[in-house]
């Protein structure tokens, strides 16, 4: 016995070079939940098997283009379903690329890898609908098969490799693997099928016209031939042809699939359940795209997009090894799954295809990321989704609320990494806002609600909606009625200093420098005022010489006794809690301590310090109180403690 050290799985070993493999707790859990209550549609189990060998066919094909030696036949490419109604066995077949023995465990083998217990808790949490979708985006589609089979066997030989192997699992928790010598070139999975059951929509899977109609529903769109062997003929009694007569001719093999690639088709003979199918054959996902689009572009450089926007964002969107990018084609020749070099990373969730004619076969990724007319494409790409955006957001609002919810932090990293084209992302970029709780706003209805002789765009970034609209910072907007942009994503904390403004009125935030609000009498009272509270700001910024910059009186407080507010250019509370997060320590920033000066408390300051008397406890508990306040953390908590019971004390 011994341990794969790739998948932490026990081995046992035979004598025959076999091994038999054990699942770990995890993943036997996910193998029942497919089984037994992931899918309503069991005929997709065969649409992934198809997509796969699709997959497979399309690999070989470059390998073959890229390595003249590799010794692959690449004559005739193609999938092949071989049913056996007397057998109760389907075998899905493919000529691709096939796999070696290490390669079989660790594809394979996904669902025993890392990310198994959090699809286990999604799943859990997720209702029936949800359920389909969450599994292709975990790429465990292949694990399907258990669905609608009581065992899976699966042989398959690298192109180019000498020898084979031969998977077998029965679902319940291990799966065997060992070498097969004279295994053919590509995969051939067979399924041994389970008693078809009308009530529980397992239909006969052996049965020809059931697999006629699921490959035309859900694969018709696979770029390579999907053939099933013609049926042997059976005698018919009273026939004048003689048992041992051969027929003129075999019947040759059905071809099930029509190959027409969609975004080779033209628009007006594409139906919008052949663009769903085709969304989820590229994306993995179970739902149908939120919006499709398409792009072509003749003349210099030509070639075709076919694009979409999801309706629920991507389970690894903002994982650190997510998998971006679109599908590239050359001619109808695959080159590349994934290529980054076509979509910059914060449009990451966009899915398809591309496919360009002029450009050779034999491209790497570096050399894409180079490539003068890859650049022209992606340019023309970003250009056509930001406008298919901003067309949602104006003609159809809940589909670009939908988008938003789902995918719009990631869209606001771009206005970090693209220059560019940021005027055009915060023009179709949407805000949670002070006027309406519900629904986010754009910056263009922002502006056109902004009060007479507002020069600015005010924005809060914080932790959470209720932490800011509870924030001393917002009493004096809250009061006049000045609308204030609610940033809480983590992206917004830094694009708001790489962004000066929008349509010519600047972005200012209500937690930094200093608040004009005040009308002119305001303003000659607050002059007055200057004067009388002096003392008491120079004394309390020798208090706290320590950890502020400047003591001042405020003219954002309506309620609160204090507040702390940033220079112009200060690092913010929350980015440096990011900062720590991430394991940096960023520079210490002294802020300023602003007072409001109608507040008893900051009155009855100032009157002690006039009568002589040391009440640098309380301003020590005051500074405490302004940093609790905006959610800070305190640098003595115990210190501030013993400081508030003995004012406490005092007090009764």
């Amino acid at each position: 016995m011994s341990t794969d050290p790739s998948t932490s799985e026990t081995i046992d070993s035979d004598t025959t070079g076999g091994e038999t493999i054990e699942f770990q707790a995890e993943a036997r859990q996910l193998l029942r939940l497919m089984i037994h209550s992931i899918y309503s549609n069991k005929d997709v189990f065969l649409r992934e098997l198809i997509s796969n060998a699709s997959d497979a066919l399309d690999k070989l094909r470059l390998a073959a283009y890229q390595d003249k030696d590799l010794g692959a036949d690449t004559e005739d490419l193609h999938v092949e379903l071989v049913p056996d109604a007397g057998a109760r066995t389907l075998t899905v077949r493919d000529n691709g690329i096939g796999m070696t023995r290490d390669e079989v465990v660790d594809l394979i083998g996904t669902i025993a890898r890392s990310g198994t217990a959090e699809l286990l808790a999604k799943l859990r949490e997720a209702g029936d609908d949800a359920r389909q979708e969450l599994i292709g985006q975990f790429g465990v589609g292949f694990y399907s098969s258990f669905m609608v089979a009581d065992r899976v066997e699966l042989v398959t030989r690298k192109a180019g490799a000498g020898e084979g192997v031969r998977w077998t699992s029965d679902g319940e928790g291990t799966y065997t693997i060992e070498p097969v010598a004279d295994a053919p070139q590509g995969t051939a999975v067979t399924l041994h099928l389970k008693a078809s059951d009308a009530e529980d929509q397992l239909h006969d899977y052996a049965d020809r016209s059931v697999l006629r109609r699921i490959v035309k529903t859900y694969s018709d769109f696979i770029t390579w031939p999907v053939r099933m062997p013609a049926e042997a003929p059976t005698s018919e009694t009273g026939s004048d042809t003689e048992p041992d007569a051969e027929p003129d001719t075999e019947p040759g093999p059905e071809t099930l699939n029509s190959m027409k690639a969609l975004w080779a088709r033209p628009q007006k003979d594409v139906t919008e359940e052949e663009y769903a199918e085709f969304y989820r054959h590229v994306s993995h996902d179970w739902q149908e795209p939120l919006e499709t689009i398409r792009l072509a572009a003749e003349g210099t450089f030509e070639y075709q997009a076919l694009l979409f926007l999801p309706k629920v964002a991507p389970m690894d969107l903002y994982m650190r090894d997510a998998r971006r990018g679109v599908q590239l084609y050359v001619r109808r020749v695959f080159i590349m799954d994934d290529c980054e070099a076509l979509v910059p990373e914060y449009l990451r969730f966009v899915k398809g295809v591309v496919d360009a004619a002029d450009l050779s076969l034999n491209v790497s990724r570096e050399i894409l990321q180079q490539d003068r007319q890859i650049s022209a494409i992606r340019r023309r790409l970003v250009k056509k989704v930001l406008s298919v955006l901003g067309s949602l957001r104006d003609n159809e609002p809940e589909k670009y609320a939908t988008f938003w919810e789902q995918c719009g932090r990631a869209l606001k990293e771009g206005l970090l990494s693209d220059a560019d084209n940021r005027d055009t992302i915060l023009g179709v970029s949407a805000f949670a806002t002070t006027h309406d709780a519900d629904a986010p706003t754009s910056l263009a209805a922002y502006k056109q609600r902004m009060r007479e002789g507002q020069d600015a765009i005010y924005y809060m970034t914080g932790d959470s909606r209720t932490a800011i609209e509870a924030s001393p910072h917002m009493e004096a907007f809250r009061d006049k009625g000045y609308e204030v942009l609610l940033l809480t994503d983590p992206v917004d904390e830094v694009w708001v200093d790489a962004v000066d403004g929008f349509d010519g009125t600047p972005l200012r935030s209500i937690a930094k420098g200093q608040v004009d609000l005040q009308t002119d009498e305001e303003k000659e009272e607050a002059a007055a005022k200057q004067t009388e509270f002096a003392d008491l700001c120079t004394w309390m910024a020798e208090v706290l010489t320590e950890d502020v910059k400047e003591v001042r009186l405020s003219t954002r407080l309506t309620t609160s006794p204090a507040v702390l507010v940033g220079d112009e250019f200060d690092m913010t509370p929350t980015l440096e809690k990011m900062y720590r997060a991430m394991g940096q320590e960023p520079p210490k920033v002294k802020r300023i301590l602003e007072l409001n000066p109608s507040h008893p408390l900051v009155t009855g300051l100032r009157d002690a310090r006039a009568a002589g008397k040391d009440e640098s406890g309380t301003v020590e508990l005051l500074h405490g109180m302004a940093l609790l306040a905006e959610g800070g953390e305190l640098a003595d908590p115990s210190r501030f403690v013993g400081l508030l019971a003995e004012r406490l004390q005092h007090a009764l």
